[in-house]
Parts: C-alpha cells; structure tokens; sequence
C-alpha cells in the first residue's frame, strides 16, 4: 500500500472513530449536552481536528443520520423480491419492526430523537430520508390497489401513514418498555402477534 492509499485510509478510519463517539454522546446525552469538544475528548484529538471533517456539529448529526437510514434501507431491500403485491407490504412491515427491535439506537437516532428534523430546520432542509422511506411504502400501497388488495376510494397517502404508524408505534413500545406490564413476557411474539392481527384486518379493505 502507498503513502496516498494509507493516508486515505488513516483519514477515513478517524472519520468513522469521530461518528461512532459522537453517536454514543448524542444518545448518552442528547443533542443540545453533545458539543464537538466532549466528542474530541473521547477521541483524544482537539476540536480542530474534527472540523476538518464537519464543518459543525449539525453537519456532523446529519452524516449519522443518513448513515443510519442507508442502513435501513439495506435492511428492507429484501422484501422487493417478494412477488405478491400485498405479500411484498407485509414482508415490509416486517422486516421494519425486526430492523427497529434488533437496533434500538439507531431507531432512536432516526425516528424518535427530534435533533435531526431540528438540524434540517436550521439548514432549511426537508427530511428527504423519511420522504423516501414513505415514498417507499405508499409505492406498495399502491401497487396492492393496482392488484385489487385495497378498495379504489382508499386513500393511498393515508394508508401508508397508517401503515407507518403501526409498525412504528409496535417498536416504539417495545423499544420504551412499554409492554413490560403484560403477564406474558414474551414481549416480542407479542409484537409479532399484534402485527399479525393488523394484517388481517388489513384485508378488510378488499
């Protein structure tokens, strides 16, 4: 390896060192307690060397933020394979709530810490990650009322928002020990059982 190729990797290795500190700061501490000072203590390099990299810390939650999303986007491509329409959503669902149980914190970092949609406002950005994960499900959406799955008059926005809503509000109690109370303490069949339950009364909509 030449000097170029082992500066570049050198480079690019304190980069991922500065975003995997900075993303246990920011989920230990919140957004407004993590300042690029405490993050370069925990790397053990001045602040100096961190705006080489970002040019502030809004920049800096931004990169976790679409770092984050690209791999959750990885993580539901498989379900584009899955022939039936209606079938392909519910996979979807699926492998949503399976991303979110099996990586709380990077969850927390995309759909319940409000600090990246305030990064945006202070940029005058909109959240195109969240437009694309829904573009995503109301694409399925309608592809189920295109195969007859979903009645015409049904709003195609909407149920893909309903849709979201329960997948998102199954981790969220999951995540938030919300389901603690139950008996049963088998909290995760409970998810898988409650989704279930939702599906079919999806089909209702026929």
């Amino acid at each position: 390896m030449g000097i170029p190729d082992r500066k570049e990797r050198e480079k690019q290795e304190l980069r991922d060192l500065i975003l995997k500190e900075a993303r246990a700061l920011f989920l230990e501490e919140g957004f407004e307690k993590t300042s690029l000072r405490k993050i370069a203590e925990r790397i053990e390099y001045s602040p100096t060397t961190i705006y080489l990299y970002f040019k502030d810390k809004n920049e800096l939650f931004l990169a976790l933020h679409e770092e984050s999303f690209q791999r959750f986007f990885s993580a539901l491509s498989s379900v584009a394979y899955v022939p039936d329409p209606f079938e392909r959503l519910t996979a979807l669902g699926r492998a949503y709530i399976e991303y979110g149980i099996n990586n709380p914190e990077e969850y927390d970092l995309k759909f319940l810490l409000k600090a990246p949609l305030e990064a945006l406002q202070f940029r005058h950005e909109v959240w195109c990650d969240g437009l694309k994960a829904f573009e995503l499900v109301k694409s399925m959406v309608q592809d189920c009322k295109d195969h007859g799955y979903f009645k015409p008059d049904l709003s195609v926005e909407a149920t893909a928002t309903m849709l979201w809503a329960q997948v998102h509000g199954l981790v969220t109690l999951y995540l938030r020990d919300r389901l603690e109370m139950f008996e049963n303490k088998n909290i995760k069949r409970i998810v898988e059982e409650s989704y279930d339950a939702f599906i079919k009364f999806l089909k209702c909509y026929r």
